[in-house]
């Protein structure tokens, strides 16, 4: 006889790899495309140390705020951005910093806290995975 196709048992076992198969590629993913969404708060946090030291160049200290400088970023959570940006410090130093967005559909939609630092000396710190 003549058999065309699969039957249940091999229909399982197709199944059950590619679960496995899924369940070692998601998590990887993930993280893939948390990374690249991290190349948004580098361009943006390389403005704003631009930004800082033309303020600087001109007001001989640093901007104490996102405000003061030349620059357009969100400081709050929009639909454009994954992270919202602020600047604290000022004077003969100041820390940028790029925290992620995780509420408003954008993932991951979670309590953790992913941001980026940027110190006037030009170090660069945060969440491991982002670096």
């Amino acid at each position: 006889m003549n058999k065309k196709g699969l039957n249940l048992t091999e229909l399982v076992i197709v199944v059950i790899v590619i679960g496995i198969l899924a369940s070692l590629a998601i998590p990887q993913f993930t993280k893939v495309v948390e990374k690249s969404r991290s190349a948004e708060a580098r361009s943006v946090m390389g403005a704003i140390r631009s930004a800082q030291e033309a303020y600087r160049q001109e007001y001989s200290y640093y901007a104490s705020s996102v405000g003061g400088l030349n620059v357009s970023v969100p400081t709050a959570c929009n639909t454009s951005f994954y992270f919202r940006y602020g600047v604290s410090g000022g004077g003969a130093s100041y820390t940028a910093s790029a925290d992620r967005c995780t509420s408003g559909g954008k993932s991951p939609d979670s309590s953790v806290a992913y941001s980026l630092n940027l110190t006037g000396d030009g170090r660069l710190g945060g969440t491991a995975g982002y670096l």
